[in-house]
């Protein structure tokens, strides 16, 4: 599908991205090295479609490139992508998504964050969807979500994540002719390093 090459470029790019700059580090001044910090994450996310009480259980994977500090916060781009692992009895929700995360710096092992993301997602439905006189096999559109939630580090590169979104979908087979879907997940973090431990 469109939305799985998407991810795999996304994926590859910062992977690319990681390899490059931990070989850079090796002959960079530390602090200037300091100034960015790109991380990889993925988890197990418990979504509610919001779509006649359909339930998935999903794969979340991404990415984010944090960028200099500034004040007491530290802005983030982010990519991330969800794969429905158990389809439920509804409909399966995929997605893949890019935006800016903020980072509150209020702990050294615990960073609270927020992030807005904006991307395209796809319900296949299971075994189609009436609505009204149409039936639906599956829909493809836009979705912008917003979430909260928070790394605990348990060591310099390893943190644990628990994250939670609200998914709005610009197309579905509503009355409103959109749904919000409710996505929690449970995941590990991990740092890249340049060299040496970077304060956050």
């Amino acid at each position: 599908m469109k939305q799985d090459k998407v991810l795999l470029t996304l994926a590859l790019l910062l992977a690319t991205l990681s390899w490059a700059w931990d070989s850079n580090a090796q002959s960079a001044h530390p602090t200037a090295a300091r100034d960015l910090q790109l991380s990889a994450f993925g988890g197990v996310s418990g979504v509610f479609t919001g779509l006649s009480g359909g339930k998935n259980f999903s794969l979340t994977a991404g990415g984010d490139l944090a960028l200099p500090p500034w004040r007491s916060v530290r802005p983030s781009l982010e990519i991330r992508g969800t794969y429905p692992a158990d389809r439920g009895l509804v409909a399966a929700q995929k997605s893949v998504e890019g935006g800016l995360r903020v980072d509150f710096l209020a702990n050294h092992r615990i960073h609270p964050y927020g992030d807005f993301l904006f991307g395209r997602g796809q319900m296949n439905y299971r075994d189609g969807y009436i609505y009204g006189n149409e039936f639906y096999y599956l829909t493809t559109t836009y979705i912008d979500s917003a979430g909260l939630g928070f790394d605990y580090d348990v060591s310099d590169h390893l943190s644990l994540k628990v994250d939670a979104q609200v998914v709005r979908w610009g197309s579905a087979p509503t009355t409103s002719g959109r749904i919000y879907s409710s996505v929690g997940t449970l995941g590990i973090v991990y740092r890249f390093g340049f060299g040496s431990r970077i304060e956050r």
